[in-house]
C-alpha cells in the first residue's frame, strides 16, 4: 500500500501536539522527526528539567528564540499565540495552550494518568506511549475518549501498536494465528570461540550453548538445555510483561502460562518453537501472546525490538513456495512465523499523531476489553509497611515480580502492578503471594478508580473472537 494515500485529501493542517515526558529517550527521537515533517508541529512540551530539555532540543536544532520557558497558563497562552514552543515543568499547564493530540510518555502510572484524563475531557486526543498508565486506566481512558468523541491510542514505534498492526494485517488476510510476540530487548550474542554470551553490556561463560545452536528434534529439550546454560542471565523484564498486557488488552490474545516462556530461540526456529504441543512446540493452546529471547552470532542481525506472528500453513504448496523465497516456516510444514525486526520509537509515531487528529482512527485496537491482568507476586514475604517503590530501566516494583494472568485466573481483587507502586502496604504478604488491592494501605484514589471503572466496564470479553483462547 502506497501511504501517502493514508492522508491525501486531508488538506494542509498541522496537527499541533503536547507532549509529557519530553525529556526521555522516546520523546527525544519524535521530536527529531518532527523537524521533517511539515505538517507536524510541537505546541507544549513537559518534563521535570525543563532547562536540560531546552538543550536537547537546540541541539536537535529547534531555534532557541522559539522555545520558552513557562511558568503560568499565561506565558503558555502567550508562547502559543507567537508560535513558540512552551517547555512546562508542571503537567497542569499543558492545557495553556490549543493543540490537537497529547503524546503521553512520562512512565508515571499516576501522572501519566492525570494529563491522559484531562486532555480527553477537554476533548483533545491522547496517543499513549507509557504502557505503565495504559496497564491500570487503558480501559477507562478508553472509555473516557469514546464519551468525549476522541482518540485513546497506542503509538506507532513502540512495541505494542506495531504488534497490534502486525495481528490485525495477518487477520485481514484470513490467517490462522496461534501466537504473537516479541523479541526482549537485548538479544543473547553467542561468542562460540571464546564460549561466552553477551546480552546488553553483561558478558558471562557459556560453553555449552555453542552445541545447542541447531534446533533438535526435540523442541522443548533443546530449549530447556539453552535456558539452563544462560541462567546467569536475567530473564523476564518488567517491560515486557506490561507491553504484552497492553497488546493482551487490544488483541484478545492471552498468556500461556503466566511468567510467559521466554524460549531462548533463533528468529528461523520461531515456527517450531510456538507450535503447539502435540505438534512438538510450547503452547499449551491456541491465541498465547509470548516473548522470548533472541539468539544470535555476533555477525547477525538484532531482532531486538521485533515483533512476530506465528500461524498454521494452509496449502502446503504455497507455503513451501514461500520458504524457499526465505520464510520461516517449521520443520513439518504445519506452522509459519512472520516478523518485523524492528521497531523505530518516535520516529515512527507521527503516523499516529496524523491519523488521530486528521482520521480519528486509532493506530492500536478499537475495542479494547479486560484479556489479562499485569499483577505481581512477592519476591520474598514482604512485611507490612514495606513501600512498594518503583524505578530502574525497566520500572520494576521493589520486592515484586510481575505476571501476566488470563483474566479467568486473576482474582477479582487482584491489585495490577502499576496500582501497587509507590504504595505501601497495609498487611503483610507472604512470598509468592499475589499483591491485592487489599494489600495495599494507600493505593492512588484516581488510579484505582480508573481500574475498577475500566474493568467494569469492559469486563466481558465475549465481544472479540479470541474470547475462547
Amino acid at each position: 500500500m502506497n501511504l501517502h494515500h493514508l492522508f491525501a485529501g486531508t488538506g494542509d493542517r498541522t496537527v499541533r501536539y503536547a507532549l509529557s515526558g519530553a525529556g526521555g529517550g522516546f520523546a527525544r527521537t519524535l521530536l527529531a522527526q518532527t523537524l521533517r515533517i511539515g505538517r507536524l508541529a510541537p505546541a507544549v512540551l513537559c518534563d521535570r528539567e525543563v532547562e536540560r530539555l531546552r538543550g536537547m532540543l537546540v541541539e536537535l536544532g529547534y531555534p532557541e528564540r522559539d522555545l520558552r520557558i513557562c511558568g503560568d497558563t499565561e506565558a503558555v497562552a502567550s508562547a502559543a499565540e507567537d508560535g513558540a514552543v512552551a517547555l512546562v515543568a508542571d503537567g497542569t499547564l499543558l492545557t495553556g495552550a490549543s493543540w490537537d493530540i497529547l503524546v503521553e510518555a512520562t512512565g508515571s502510572p499516576a501522572d501519566g494518568y492525570a494529563m491522559a484524563r484531562e486532555a480527553l475531557t477537554r476533548g483533545r486526543h491522547v496517543a499513549m506511549v507509557s504502557k505503565e498508565v495504559d496497564s491500570v486506566a487503558g480501559l477507562h481512558l478508553a472509555d473516557l475518549a469514546r464519551d468525549h468523541g476522541v482518540v485513546y491510542t497506542t503509538a506507532d514505534g513502540d512495541q505494542p501498536a506495531n504488534l497490534i498492526a502486525l495481528v490485525t494485517w495477518a487477520e485481514l488476510l484470513g490467517l490462522d494465528i496461534v501466537a504473537i510476540g516479541k523479541s526482549s530487548e537485548y538479544d543473547l550474542v553467542l561468542d562460540p570461540a571464546a564460549g561466552t554470551v553477551t546480552q546488553f553490556d553483561t558478558t558471562v561463560p557459556a560453553p555449552e550453548l555453542a552445541g545447542l545452536l541447531t534446533l533438535g528434534s526435540d523442541v522443548r529439550a533443546t530449549l530447556a538445555a539453552r535456558a539452563a546454560a544462560v541462567t546467569a542471565l536475567p530473564t523476564g523484564a518488567t517491560a515486557d510483561y506490561c507491553e504484552m498486557a497492553v497488546v493482551a488488552t487490544n488483541t484478545g490474545f492471552r498468556p500461556d502460562v503466566e511468567r510467559l516462556h521466554y524460549p531462548v530461540a533463533r528468529i528461523a526456529e520461531l515456527a517450531d518453537v510456538y507450535a503447539l504441543r502435540e505438534d512438538g512446540g510450547l503452547l499449551h493452546r491456541s491465541g498465547a501472546v509470548d516473548v522470548f529471547s533472541a539468539l544470535r552470532l555476533p555477525d547477525e542481525a538484532s531482532f531486538a525490538g521485533g515483533v512476530f506472528v506465528v500461524v498454521r500453513t494452509g496449502d502446503p504448496v504455497t507455503w513451501e513456495t514461500l520458504r524457499g523465497k526465505g520464510h520461516v516456516v517449521s520443520r513439518d510444514g504445519r506452522y509459519a512465523a512472520v516478523y518485523l525486526p524492528y521497531h523505530l520509537m518516535g520516529v515512527e509515531t507521527p503516523v499516529s499523531l496524523l491519523s488521530a487528529v486528521l482520521h480519528g482512527r486509532p493506530s492500536g485496537g478499537a475495542d479494547p476489553h479486560a484479556h489479562a491482568v499485569l499483577a505481581g507476586r512477592a519476591r520474598r514475604d514482604l512485611p507490612a509497611g514495606t513501600v512498594l517503590d518503583m524505578g530502574g530501566h525497566h520500572h520494576d516494583v521493589t520486592g515484586v515480580r510481575a505476571v501476566l494472568l488470563r483474566d479467568e485466573d486473576a482474582p477479582a481483587d487482584t491489585a495490577p502492578l502499576y496500582l501497587a507502586a509507590h504504595a505501601a502496604l497495609g498487611r503483610d504478604v507472604p512470598a509468592g503471594a499475589l499483591i491485592t488491592i487489599g494489600d495495599l494501605a494507600d493505593p492512588d484514589a484516581d488510579l484505582l478508580h480508573a481500574w475498577t471503572a475500566g474493568r467494569t466496564s469492559r469486563a466481558t470479553t465475549s465481544a472479540l473472537p479470541h474470547a475462547s483462547r
